[in-house]
């Protein structure tokens, strides 16, 4: 267990680093502020729908709308939507959530913003319409649109066809940022419970042991726990285990006088929001995890 105490240790180090806030370029001459630095970036690509006409062949790499903004004046270093085309990304090590202002920001490149409808979901299937940009404004603002305490993993851009001219048709999109975020603590089903079980391995306590001192150094108003596991059995065993673990790590982390009881609320998913695909092993281990999402 020492080397699981040890990527945990790394994690938060690394955590407490990345979620100082920055400014980064805008691409327009000015910056944005984002809370959590560089984790606040959408970090994969679920999929890509190129539009018609599409853009010439290296702007259609999606990968290139990830991570941290970078674009510098090349064509080869962003994703055109193609007219009328979507992109859908995914927060791993954050979540999108409501803040006063403005929630989210794209990186699009160019003078004028194209027309873009932006969506956010929770689990990839059901989505709410959080409003477009256009013109001069890159950021969404999604408290019209969402309950309050939501939490959002999920963002799909759709160009709307204002632009369909020349080699770089629809959007242009450097990458994609949650300027309200959660910063997001995935753990590995292994480390904390037997096969099929619930109850927290002994040898477990002292890995959320760690987690909990972090937490308080981090000082979040509010967590979500969240349950994952694989494809393996039938969906309502998943689920229901899926909600048993998450209670118990939410119970674990409420005990003993902790400053955060009733603050914390937890969810089981079953298999719905894999984290690979469960076509492998190795897949099907990482997506037996359990998530905690700290929101300021």
């Amino acid at each position: 267990m020492k080397s699981t105490f040890l990527i945990i240790s790394i994690l938060f180090s690394t955590l407490s680093v990345q979620s100082q806030g920055k400014k980064y370029p805008d691409g327009h001459g000015g910056t944005i502020f984002l809370p959590q630095g560089d984790i606040s970036f959408a970090d994969e690509v679920v999929d890509f729908k190129r539009g018609e006409p599409d853009a010439v062949s290296e702007a259609c790499d999606s990968t290139l709308s990830l991570n941290v903004a970078d674009f510098a004046g090349v064509a080869s270093n962003f994703t055109s939507l193609g007219c009328g085309g979507s992109l859908t990304l995914r927060f791993t090590d954050n979540a999108l959530i409501n803040i006063p202002g403005p929630d989210l920001y794209v990186f699009e490149v160019g003078k004028y913003i194209e027309t873009t409808k932006l969506s956010v979901s929770n689990d990839g299937k059901i989505w709410i319409d959080v409003g477009a940009i256009s013109g001069g404004v890159s950021s969404v603002d999604i408290g019209d649109s969402v309950k309050q305490g939501e939490v959002f993993h999920y963002v799909k851009l759709e160009d709307l066809k204002s632009d369909c001219k020349g080699s770089w048709p629809g959007a242009d999109i450097d990458a994609v940022a949650a300027i309200g975020s959660g910063i997001q603590i995935n753990l590995n089903a292994a480390v904390l419970f037997d096969i099929d079980k619930y109850e927290l391995l002994p040898a477990s306590l002292a890995e959320l042991d760690a987690v909990k001192e972090h937490i308080k150094k981090y000082a979040p108003s509010k967590i979500i726990i969240e349950g994952h596991t694989d494809n393996t059995g039938e969906a309502s065993y998943n689920q229901t285990l899926s909600e048993r673990r998450a209670a118990s790590v939410k119970n674990y982390l409420t005990s003993k006088s902790s400053p955060y009881k009733g603050k914390i609320k937890s969810f089981g998913y079953g298999s719905s929001l894999p984290a690979a695909s469960n076509s492998t092993s190795q897949g099907q281990e990482k997506n037996r995890r359990v998530s905690i999402i700290l929101i300021p």
